[in-house]
């Protein structure tokens, strides 16, 4: 018992991270020796980074705070990105209003050329964001894109390209090649982050680090070793009675936000985390209030499908604001929901034997099914509350 209220109480401890994952979007053209460089930085996330970006301290961002902080947001974001071989300047600014909310953004220009395998390190809200990741969209001379998720890590300082005189001999002439010498001077292998099962990985992560999924997944699987009998919870039993009701939850709910997933990423069904977000903790309450007071019965199949549909939405988020290529999205794709599939069958296989092992103890339907359920129910009221009242963006 000790073991299992030790897992409810690690998924239940974070609360913060339950959130839309912070994500940045990075475009980076590349034509001949000049690299382009659009970075969209969400708003609530330098307010979490920058304390004194909210000026007054009304929780409400107007133009004049982010047009006085843009130095501040420079610097933040030119401290975390080196690219080897490559020095960017920031040419612009503008603000864009995204599915999820309003986000800074900056515009940079490096007179050298970026390759597919070029160093890239980047380091943005390593030390405040364990969640955030920063998803790059490289475009090599037109070429169709290619996308590769950015993982946070240490950023080096990395030689300059060119020495002071060969730079001002570059600015009459015009751009020129990266010199072989200035590549050399700075060998770095490509970051983990930009490996080609980068979307595997993070749909690992994802789901892992997405306590309110993980939650209701949980709030599934606690009542699937009990049989409800003449109003009295009962332990199953043997395993096939177990496996069955865990195999049809996990399969529905996989079903369901697989296919939202695919909707959403593809722009064709388009809900805003505004709406989303409360509505996963909703499904939460409703679920773990099931557990309590059971009144879905035989229909909490077709409810788990449902709530795995508003789930895929939430899981979108990551893959939603990319404009990739048919073939490089499809396989993105492919890659995050496997990713997604892996973690939670990871979830399961951990937690599903310890229920097992618990179900015939008297105490396992008020301790562990009750018990466990009011805390679910408490933590997603708690959620929905906060995800309904989140005054931190604002319309500009």
């Amino acid at each position: 018992m000790r073991a299992l209220l030790l897992v409810l109480l690690t998924l239940l401890a974070p609360p913060a991270l339950a959130h839309k994952s912070s994500d940045a979007y990075l475009a980076l053209s590349v034509q001949g020796q000049v690299s382009t460089l659009r970075w969209d930085i969400a708003l609530r996330d330098l307010d979490a980074a920058l304390p004194t970006l909210d000026a007054d301290g009304d929780r409400a961002l107007s133009w004049g705070e982010i047009k006085a902080a843009w130095p501040r947001i420079d610097a933040l974001a030119m401290a975390s990105l080196a690219v080897a071989g490559c020095k960017f300047d920031i040419t612009g600014h503008a603000l864009e209003a995204r599915n999820d909310g309003a986000y800074a953004v900056l515009l940079l220009r490096a007179p050298c050329r970026i390759e597919a395998d070029t160093a890239l390190f980047y380091g943005l809200f390593r030390e405040i964001d364990t969640t955030h990741r920063g998803l790059l969209r490289l475009s090599l001379d037109g070429a169709p894109a290619t996308v590769r998720m950015l993982v946070p890590g240490p950023v080096p300082v990395l030689p300059v390209a060119q020495t002071p005189a060969a730079a001002a001999s570059a600015e009459s002439a015009g751009p020129a090649p990266l010199a072989a010498s200035a590549t050399a001077a700075a060998p770095a292998p490509p970051v983990a982050a930009v490996a080609p099962t980068s979307f595997l990985r993070e749909g690992i992560h994802h789901i892992l680090s997405g306590y309110d999924h993980l939650l209701f997944l949980l709030c599934l699987l606690l009542p699937a070793v009990l049989l409800r009998r003449d109003a009295r919870w009962q332990p199953v039993a043997g395993w096939r009675q177990a496996l069955l009701p865990v195999a049809k939850t996990v399969t529905l709910f996989t079903l369901a936000h697989s296919l939202t997933l695919a909707l959403a990423a593809l722009g064709w069904v388009r809900l805003s985390p505004r709406l989303t977000e409360p509505a996963i903790a909703a499904t939460i309450m409703l679920a773990a209030f099931d557990n309590l007071r059971p009144l879905l019965l035989r229909y909490r199949g077709a409810v788990t499908f449902g709530f795995g549909l508003v789930h895929g939405f939430g899981f979108a988020s990551v893959l939603a604001e990319l404009n990739l290529p048919t073939a490089a999205f499809g396989w993105a794709l492919f890659e995050f929901n496997l990713g997604l599939e892996l973690g939670q069958l990871a979830l399961v296989f951990c937690v599903v034997p310890l229920l097992y092992g618990l179900r015939a103890r008297p105490w396992y339907p008020r301790s562990v099914l009750g018990g466990g359920s009011a805390l679910a129910l408490a933590m997603a009221t708690l959620w929905l509350l906060e995800r309904s009242t989140d005054l931190r963006l604002m319309p500009f």
